[in-house]
């Protein structure tokens, strides 16, 4: 909250999270793609609460596995999986793929919903997965999600390094934009 309150420019206080709503249950993320989810969420929250509403969803593309895991990446591994055993589902998958072809990006779409207006932007972040993690930072794939320009994972970056970088901070950072442009 605080990073997406000072990448959004709103005031201290001035962004409400879902935890401040706790009749509001979990809401589904049953899209095929990330658009979609961010737009369930961001549609949901604004039905429920009839504030202007942002949603994100995120997820992790690899070249040799097609697109996977993608709009699963957070249950790669199964329904409850944890982010252990989503990396080391990933790493079992790409044991035979040679280091050349170990592309993958990170992918974040933002969704608003406010009373008509419906839009979402995407922020992106390219790397290569790792054969073995590093680093103790971060959380999920950072510490096989390697890149290059950087010479070092996600896991190995300070929290300050990685905003700078990151495919979220990316995403937030173009809806800050179009907020400026167009306010709610």
């Amino acid at each position: 909250m605080a990073e997406i309150t000072r990448i959004l420019a709103i005031p201290h206080g001035g962004l409400a999270s879902l935890l401040d709503y706790p009749e509001i249950p979990d809401i589904e993320e049953t899209g095929l793609t990330l658009e979609d989810n961010a737009l369930i969420k961001a549609r949901e929250s604004h039905r429920r609460t009839g504030l202007p509403s942002l949603a994100d969803d995120t997820g992790l593309e690899v070249d040799a596995l097609k697109g996977e895991p993608g709009v699963y990446s957070s249950r790669y591994a199964g329904p409850g999986a944890s982010y252990a055993d989503n990396t080391a589902k990933l790493l079992r998958a790409m044991e035979a793929v040679p280091d050349k072809d170990r592309r993958a990006r990170f992918r974040c779409v933002v969704a608003l919903k406010a009373g008509e207006r419906e839009e979402w932007v995407e922020g992106k972040l390219e790397g290569v997965i790792l054969r073995e993690t590093r680093g103790s930072g971060g959380f999920g794939y950072d510490p096989v999600f390697f890149i290059p320009r950087a010479g070092k994972t996600l896991a190995e970056m300070s929290l300050e390094e990685k905003n700078a970088v990151s495919h979220r901070g990316d995403a937030f950072r173009r809806m800050a934009e179009r907020l400026a442009a167009k306010p709610v």
